[in-house]
Parts: structure tokens; sequence; C-alpha cells
């Protein structure tokens, strides 16, 4: 089936696939109620307007309350000055603001060379991955984070190091996950960066501590340790390797503290060499890999973290691959085993996600460009533009056209094809070299008695 020529054909095919995703979204995992951000909205409410605690809050009906760091509510506080449908809007906003800074970043704005149509589909297939819709509607943080993250990541890559680290510790400071990137920035033996973010994410801890001494006691202290708090490790929706073990019966410390060093030291290795190669696109597309597996709870929406080791398929030639494996995280699987995960079905497919994680973690094409790559070259896509309309593509001069012949014409290396749209490598290298209605997927019971798709399931 070819693409349609015409803008008409295309505005067409645009409105059908949106209907499709609306539909599909709308019938398949349903909407969750902006659980999580009802979660953030009632704990400042109560703790900024009737002097409550933030960590004795609980959404009414529910055991569920406050689990993030008291910064993260510091940051929040701007919510108890609006009402909450307020707050939803503005939810909405500011991660489709972060969802568009990431696309930008990951893709180094090659989203622009493909007009509205492009952009269109590409917000179709957005829509359809299920951290990023589960995102949106639990009102949650991620893709916030992320963005905060590949900002770094940006002034990294272009030679602006000197003012990268802020938002990694802005991240960490929110949820300890992100703290792992100060880790990367050590073995990319950016001690500038790491100092920053290390100094950012102490500052804002500091902070929180000054505005509410109680509550961060009470957090480093206790809630911290008790992921009691945040949900049951066994739940479908936990796809860690905890998740992994607890939906195996195995709850012994050791057995997961091994597995954790296990995939930390894969994740050394090979970003390590991505890093000497001055890949910065696998050395941050492998720490939110190694970040996801070594959590203690990854809830399906935290996987946003694994949009920019798509990018990195695509760069390096295996676009079928990616599309296969962002396919399998549209289709909510793993919430096939809601009720029942035990059998060698129940290994396999209830874990479905953290095995596209661990894989990628492995097998992510990592440190593959030329040494002598030019800092800061833009390299080209790795698939031609979409066709435009006739009436709006001009002609190029003829007097060009044996120069351009004779540029095409001129074989290239294969390591050029690896250079496509998300171009992070392109810059200067690291180190030496330079439940649902009102729950989560797969659930349809009412969100008072089941939010965040479980029963044991709170906010993270």
């Amino acid at each position: 089936m070819r693409p349609p020529r015409t803008d008409r054909g295309r505005v067409l095919l645009v409105l059908v696939l949106a209907a499709a995703v609306a539909a599909f979204t709308a019938t398949v995992p349903l909407l969750r109620d902006w659980f999580d951000l009802r979660v953030y909205y009632g704990a400042v409410n109560g703790w900024v307007h009737h002097g409550g605690r933030i960590y004795d809050y609980r959404v009414p009906g529910t055991d569920y309350g406050f689990t993030y760091p008291p910064f993260a509510a510091v940051g929040m506080l701007p919510m108890a000055l609006v009402g909450l449908r307020t707050a939803i809007l503005l939810s909405l906003l500011l991660n489709l603001a972060a969802l568009a800074l990431v696309v930008h970043i990951v893709t180094e704005g090659a989203w622009r060379r493909y007009g509205w149509y492009g952009c269109a589909l590409g917000a179709c297939l957005l829509a359809l991955f299920e951290p990023i819709r589960d995102t949106f509607s639990f009102g949650q943080v991620n893709l916030l984070l992320l963005g905060l993250v590949l900002w770094d990541a940006w002034l990294l890559r272009t030679g602006r190091g000197n003012r990268a680290g802020v938002g990694i510790g802005l991240a960490a400071a929110i949820k300890l996950t992100p703290a792992l990137f100060i880790g990367l920035l050590l073995l990319a033996r950016r001690w500038r960066a790491a100092a920053v973010a290390t100094a950012v994410a102490g500052a804002a801890t500091a902070l929180a501590a000054w505005v509410d001494p109680g509550a961060s006691w009470f957090y480093w202290t206790v809630a911290l340790w008790d992921t009691s708090r945040v949900g049951r490790l066994d739940y479908v929706s936990n796809q860690s390797l905890q998740g992994i073990l607890a939906r195996l019966g195995i709850e012994g410390r050791p057995v997961w503290a091994l597995a954790v060093l296990l995939v930390l030291g894969v994740w050394a290795v090979r970003t390590r060499r991505a890093v000497a190669a001055g890949d910065w696109t696998a050395a941050f597309a492998l720490t939110g890999l190694a970040a996801c597996l070594v959590s203690p709870i990854t809830w399906v929406h935290h996987l946003v973290w694994l949009l920019p080791s798509f990018a990195v398929l695509i760069r390096t030639g295996h676009p079928r691959i990616a599309g296969a494996l962002y396919a399998v995280l549209c289709t909510s699987v793993v919430w096939l085993w809601f009720h029942d995960a035990s059998g060698i079905d129940g290994f396999l497919g209830s874990n479905t996600y953290t095995w596209i994680t661990l894989g990628l973690l492995l097998w992510l094409p990592a440190g593959q460009l030329r040494p002598d790559r030019t800092p800061l070259t833009r390299p080209p896509l790795i698939w031609p533009p979409l066709a435009r309309s006739t009436s709006a593509t001009a002609t190029a001069p003829r007097a060009a056209a044996p120069e351009t012949a004779q540029v095409s014409a001129q074989p290239g290396p294969s390591s050029g094809a690896t250079a496509a749209a998300t171009g992070w490598a392109s810059g200067p290298g690291l180190g030496r070299t330079r439940s649902a209605s009102s729950e989560p997927t797969g659930s349809t019971r009412p969100a008072a008695a089941n939010p965040q798709s479980s029963s044991s399931r709170a906010s993270s």
C-alpha cells in the first residue's frame, strides 16, 4: 500500500488514524482519571491550606498518598493556588511541552523536515505508546523528568558542558531514579557536570528540609524504605527486576541485590564503551534502561525512559526492530496476566516489558561512531523526508545538478548510516575522546476502590 501523494489524501489518512487512536485509547487502556495528579493535589493542598502533613494524606476511599521526596512537594506548591481542573489542564500542557522537547532532542530537530504530515503521523504513534498515554492519563511527572535529563544531554553534546548538571540534579531531587545519570557523568569523567548535578540535588533536598523538617526526616528515615507505601512488588505493572522476582515468589533481598549488581555491571561496561566513542545517544539510553531495571518499582508509565533507545535503533539502521518493540509497548499485553501471572506463560507474558528493557540493555547498538567524526557535524537522516506535494516543491537550478550528482555518487562508509535523525552522537565526545477507568490499564473497577491499577498500588 502506497502512502497518499496528495494533501487531501494525507488529511484523510491523518483523520482516520487519529480516530483509530482515539478509539483505541478510549476502549483498550481506558482512562486513569488523573489519579496520581489527585494524590499530588490533595497532599499539597492539605499541607498548605489545612496544616496537614505531606505523607499523612490519603486519597479519600483509598490507602494511597504521596511517595516522592519532599522537594517534589515543594515544586508542586503552585497547585495550591488553583483548582483541581486547572491543575489537570496545566499537567496536560506541561507534559505536552516536555514530550515536544524530548522528541526535538532525540531527533535533533529532524521532525521539521517532515512538515505537518509527518508530525501528525508521529503524534499518532506517540499517543499509542502505553507509557506515554499512562503518563498523561495519570497526570504523572515522568516526561518532565526525562526532559530535564535530556536537556543536560543536549548541553553536553553541543559543547556547553559547563552549564550541564542542573537538569539531572533537579530530576534526582524530585525522584530518585534519575540519580543514576550522575553515575553516567562520573563514568564519562565529566567531573564538573557531576558535581553540579550532585550540588543541585543536595541544595534542593536541603531547601525541602528547611521548608518542612518533619516531612524530610520522615521521608529519609521511614517512607523511603517502605515500598508498601508505593504498591505491591508483585503487581503486574511493576516491570523491574524486583517485579519479576516478586511474581516468582522470591522475596529475599540478596537475590535482588545480586541481579542489580549484574545489571549495573553490564550498564557500566556498555556505557563506558559508548562514552569512549562519544556516542551520547546510546550512553543516555543505556542509563535510562538500567535505571528502570534496578529500581525496586518501575510502573509501566515509568518506561518513557525507553524512548531514547528507539532513537538509537533507528539511528543505527534498525528501524524494523525499533518498530516491532515499540508496537509491543503499545499493546498493554502485560495486563492479560492481571489476575494470574503463574506458569510459563505468566512468567514470559507478565514480564514482557522487562524482557524488552533487558534485551535493549544487552544488545542496543552502542559506540558505533567513526572516531574521526567532526564534532557538531549534522548527519543525514537514515530515511528520506516524506514526499511533498508537487506544488510545494521547488525545482533545483539546473546549474547545480552536476555538482549535486557528483557528491551523491560518492560511496559513504557504513557508519554514515549510523548518524540518523537522532544525531546526538555527532556532538563532542564524552571522556577521553572529546489500573483502568480511574486506574491503570487492564482494569475497570472504580478508582476509589482500585486506584492506579491495583488495590495495593499507590502513586509513584
